[in-house]
């Protein structure tokens, strides 16, 4: 059955007989894309909330668990490894399959998955699950729930055109610091007063809450009319074109830094800037805040000059000064007279600064990593990046400690300002 999608019809949903052709037209009102990247928007959200709501529960994790410290982390460490090895995967399959068919089985198997944890790999009265079973059904976890991103951008991709989707896109991306403050927000306290039972089971409602909205309003894109994907060029497959490979290793890296930021920022501004509770808490607030209101300027901006690689230079132009400037704070503090107080007063400001624009670009990149690899690879190409980032999401906590203890804090900025360095002239249009 060959599914024709009339973007100008501005009748109610309904399918149509063709009897010349014998095929079914299914035609939809001019405003459906809307409902699809709703659908984008809460699939992203519902993973968000589990990749990054469960980490947030890492204390009350530990001590219900009975983990030590190096327990801990080899288990949520395998969550964000479960992604980083099953992007690529999914994203061939979708764009074999369809986005309908990959978002519908993987949002299901996260909620089944998760929905056997909350009943299997709890503790209870008679027993505690020891840590290989847990990191093991983190590891499933992160398998599974790596079908999102490559078919839920793939879908936003072919229903939105070319002046609109960068701003599509980055609404998209605002789900990630959206779905991960409310798992942080809410999960957290749900461990402590109902157990992980309920912590599991939340989050698979929400990721089968998301299948359901799926399969109820996701269906193709246009297959017709200029501006469209699935009428663009399609290039030669994306693990064999060098210029996506390249885009994709930019945003891995611009994800290095702002991961250090998500990791151990709290930990920099309590034991370094000597900053309270409430100051920390608004300070990571600030920086998810602006990140949101800056990805969504950013693929308005973009969609309107057509200057997406100019503006992906500036991110990591400006994310490579604030780190540098936040290396050279953290080295010349103590020679400060009345050191203490101007770094509370300076050093928060510019690590907002920094991690805003280290998290602004996010559409802006997956757009232009999307539209250079043509129409039949959008999922394979926006895996093969989103691996990339979710290695740094494995790499980066494992790796922060060691430079502490090496270099203290300003190493760990250093080298959150060589990553951008190294990715602006990625940015750089090939000859």
């Amino acid at each position: 059955m060959s599914a024709i999608v009339n973007c100008t019809d501005r009748q109610p949903p309904e399918l149509l007989e063709d009897t010349a052709a014998g095929s079914v037209q299914r035609a939809f009102k001019p405003g459906h894309r809307w409902k699809v990247l709703g659908i984008g928007v809460a699939a992203n959200a519902s993973f968000s909330a589990t990749f990054s709501g469960i980490p947030a529960t890492a204390v009350v994790l530990r001590q219900g668990y009975h983990l030590g410290n190096a327990e801990l982390g080899l288990a949520l460490g395998l969550l964000g490894l479960g992604v980083a090895l099953s992007e690529l995967p999914w994203g061939l399959l979708t764009d074999r399959w369809g986005d309908r068919r990959v978002l519908l089985i993987g949002l299901g198997a996260t909620a089944a998955w998760l929905l056997v944890m909350a009943m299997l790999v709890v503790p209870t009265r008679t027993g505690i699950p020891d840590v290989t079973l847990l990191s093991a059904s983190l590891l499933i976890t992160g398998l599974l729930g790596g079908s999102v991103n490559g078919s839920s951008g793939r879908a936003i991709m072919g229903w939105f055109r070319e002046n609109e989707r960068g701003f599509a896109m980055s609404i998209r991306q605002t789900a990630v610091p959206l779905g991960g403050g409310l798992g942080a927000l809410v999960l957290p306290s749900l461990a402590l007063a109902f157990g992980f039972g309920a912590v599991f089971g939340v989050l698979a409602g929400a990721s089968a809450l998301s299948a359901l909205f799926a399969w109820r309003w996701l269906h193709e894109p246009p297959t017709a009319g200029e501006g469209h994907l699935a009428s663009a060029i399609t290039g030669p497959a994306p693990l064999r074109n060098i210029e996506v490979w390249r885009i994709a290793t930019a945003i891995g890296l611009l994800c290095f830094p702002q991961v250090a930021v998500l990791t151990f920022a709290s930990v920099f501004l309590h034991d370094f800037v000597g900053l309270g509770t409430a100051a920390i808490s608004g300070s990571l607030a600030a920086v998810q805040i602006g990140a949101m209101v800056m990805r969504i300027w950013s693929g308005r901006f973009t969609d309107h000059h057509g200057n997406r690689r100019q503006f992906l230079r500036l991110c990591s132009a400006l994310s490579a000064l604030a780190f540098l400037v936040l290396w050279l704070l953290v080295l010349a503090g103590p020679a400060i007279p009345g050191g203490q107080f101007f770094l509370m007063a300076v050093l928060p400001v510019v690590l907002i600064i920094a991690g805003i624009s280290v998290s602004a670009w996010h559409g802006v990149a997956y757009t232009e990593l999307a539209t250079l690899a043509g129409a039949g690879h959008v999922g394979t190409a926006l895996s093969l990046a989103n691996s990339f980032v979710f290695v740094g999401f494995f790499l980066v906590p494992v790796a922060i400690p060691g430079l502490l203890h090496l270099w203290s804090w300003s190493g760990v900025w250093l080298a959150a300002a060589i990553c951008p360095l190294i990715a602006w002239p990625i940015f750089l249009r090939p000859a």
